[in-house]
Order: structure tokens, then sequence, then C-alpha cells
């Protein structure tokens, strides 16, 4: 006969630092986080003691990675559509289900139904061929965005076209690629709100942050968005709670965002862990990754209060050359010219622009704590400090208890 659990088990279709930041967190609650990985060297597989080998391709994995699970998320949206309603069928609570993914799989999907809600969108378009791509030009304007439909991520599956590239869009459409044009939207900046919400509908929102893109890649987050108005922060919150009720999500939903002279603009959905919300480990009460565990199994969510009046995440990608330095070196003498700086590393490979890791800072002045951020993600991407600091430096400093800068 067999015996009821104490606590949980989260399965999580993926294996990568999304998954393995979240196990980190689970280990706070006493649960068990049952990682699909596609192999032993994945983020997440390196670390959970409850891996399942497989693929989120084949049925059959995610049938063993569903068994005796309490709920079934993701670290990623690359599931295909059938087998989770297969897994619905079987009763596996899938959070969010599929008909709320598909919106973060399908971005023509996505697009249709947020303008069908009145909600503020680019003007776009499905591409069938080069010839629509053209006219949506002409009716629109060049440049042009075309996207993947489905796949593209961290600027990937996005080109902008300058003007009609036929050779291109028949080449992508020969190759199998969905394609949709979208208008190039003139912004202020970027903007992500994330929020959390649960099956029983409760629904809670972190403060909204700046996103800093380089080629297409987030590289840099700003929390709470430099000089955002309380009535713009309040419509983005808004927003992005008003997508997740609609759409019926459960769990995360991340809703990025253009800051536009005319206003609000929908970019892109994430229904799960987001980079934009990597800032909330050290910067809120509970961090995204926890609140995401509470939403799938139900939990009443926790506190969003930011503990620092700015936080700032940067992305440690790897660089162009590899540093001599070990990461550990690197480590040591981040550590000992900013000790309040909190290091993230997912236990990936380097390669030129891949993400490794992530730092966070925590004070009262922005421009303060996005330096010590951008000075200390550039250090353990490269082994240079990026101001001509010298690690010889380090051996004159007396490491303060507090800072200047620090949160009372």
């Amino acid at each position: 006969m067999s015996t009821p659990r104490d606590f949980p088990v989260v399965g999580m279709i993926g294996g990568g630092q999304l998954a393995r930041m979240t196990h980190q967190a689970a280990i706070a609650l006493g649960q068990t986080l049952r990682v699909l990985a596609a192999g032993p060297g994945e983020p997440a597989a390196l670390v959970s003691p409850d891996v399942v080998p497989g693929s989120p391709d084949s049925l059959d994995d995610l049938l063993a990675l569903a068994k005796t699970c309490d709920a079934v998320t993701f670290d990623h949206e690359g599931v295909p559509q059938e087998h989770l309603r297969a897994l619905v069928e079987r009763g596996v609570p899938v959070r969010p289900g599929p008909d709320a993914l598909l919106h973060a799989q399908d971005k023509l999907v996505m697009r249709r139904r947020l303008a069908g809600l009145g909600i503020a969108v680019p003007p776009f378009a499905a591409v069938e061929s080069p010839a629509d791509v053209e006219a949506f030009g002409a009716e629109h304007g060049w440049p042009v965005v075309l996207k993947a439909v489905r796949g593209g991520y961290d600027g990937r599956g996005v080109w902008f076209l300058q003007a009609p590239d036929p050779d291109l869009v028949a080449e992508l459409l020969a190759a199998g690629t969905p394609l949709m044009a979208e208008q190039a939207v003139v912004m202020r900046r970027e903007l992500a709100a994330q929020v959390a919400r649960s099956p029983f509908g409760q629904a809670a929102a972190w403060p909204v942050v700046e996103s800093i893109q380089e080629n297409g890649q987030c590289v840099v987050v700003l929390s709470p968005a430099p000089g955002i108005s309380e009535d713009l922060a309040l419509q983005a919150q808004g927003l992005a709670l008003r997508i997740a009720r609609e759409l019926d999500v459960t769990g995360l939903l991340a809703v990025e965002l253009f800051e536009t002279d005319a206003g609000l603009v929908v970019n892109e959905l994430a229904m799960r862990p987001h980079n934009s919300g990597h800032w909330t480990i050290e910067g809120a009460r509970t961090s995204q990754f926890e609140q995401h565990l509470r939403a799938v199994l139900d939990y009443p969510l926790g506190s969003t209060a930011p503990t620092a009046p700015a936080v700032v995440m940067a992305n440690v990608l790897g660089a162009d050359v590899p540093p001599s330095m070990t990461v550990d070196e690197r480590i040591h003498h981040l550590f000992a010219r900013f000790p309040d700086v909190k290091v993230h590393l997912y236990g990936k490979g380097e390669r030129p622009a891949r993400k490794v890791g992530h730092v966070t800072a925590l004070g009262r002045d922005m421009s303060e704590v996005r330096r010590r951020a951008e000075l200390g993600a550039h250090w353990l991407s490269t082994g240079e400090w990026s101001d001509g600091w010298s690690v010889h430096d380090g051996a004159a400093v007396s490491v303060p208890t507090t800072t200047g800068d620090r949160n009372d």
C-alpha cells in the first residue's frame, strides 16, 4: 500500500537554467522538482536528484516525467500541443494548460488573440509568400520585422528587412519556417511586466522593469524601470493581469512591452520563469521561481515587495575570446572588489553570447547599482574590468562590513 507523501513533486519539462533555479527554490519549500532533461550535463540535471532523461517530443518521456507529479510545468515552451493535450486527457495537471501555452508558442495566434481583445500589438500579417512581405512593407513602411511564428528567442528567428528580400523569405518558407511580418515599432524603451496567477485565481504582480537589449538579447534588467510614472506602471501591471486572466494562465506570465509615445504595445509573452525576473531572487520578498511553484501548486502567493529601492540584474554572456582566468578566479576577484554583488552561474560551458549566468546588485541609487552589476557581469564574461580597474588594486582595498549604497 502506498503512503501519502508529505511534500509535493513538481515536474518541469526542460533542464535548463530556469529549471535549475526553480529547483533551488523548491529545496527551501521541501519540494521535489523532477526535470525532463535531454542529457546529464544540462544545468538542472547537474543539481536535481530527480531527473528523467528524455525529450519533450516523446509522449512516453513526458508520461514518465508526469508519473506521481502534483503538477507539470515548463522550463521552455517547445512541447507539442498534441502531447500536452494527451497529458491533460490522462488527468495530469499541466500548468499552464495547453490552451494558454499556445499563445506563448505561436506568435501569430498570440497577436490575433490580443488584437481581438483590444490590446495594442504592432500591425502584423501572416506570410505565405515573398509577395506578402512586400505588400506589408508597402502598406506599413520599411523596415519590416520578419519573425518565425514559432521557436525564436534571444534575437533568433527575427530578421529586420530594410527592403524586400524575396530570396530570404522564399528560403525560410521552403525550409518549413512559418513566418509573420510586423511593423517596426518606434519606441522609447522596452519594459516587462511579470505576474503570477494560481488556479484559484489569486494573482500578484512585481514592479515593472526596464529591459536593456543588445543584438536582440537581454543584457540588463533595471527594477523598477527608472522614471516610470505610477500611472504607467499600473497600466502595465493591469495589462499583464488582464492577459493572465483572459488566457487562463496558471503560473508565471512575463509580458514584454514597448513603451511608445502612444502608450504600451505588447511584444512577447512567456508563461514560465523569465530572464526579466531573475532580479527577484535577491530583489523581491518572493522570487519568481518560488512564486511559480506556489502558483502551479495553488498555494497562496507570496509578497512581491522589493527588498531594495534599486535592483539591477546583468547577464553574464560568453565572450568572443575565452578569458585566460578560470571562472573560479574571476569570481574570487569579483567578490574582492564587490562583496555585495550576488552571482548565479548556470553550469553551462562558455561560448560567444551564450547566457552562462547573471549577477545582481542592490542599493539606493540606480546608476551606482547598475554600474556595479554591469562591471561585475563584464568581468565574469571577459576577465577584464571595463573601467580599467586592475585586480592588483584590490590588494589595497579594505572591504567594509556595509556599503554606502546598501539597503537599510
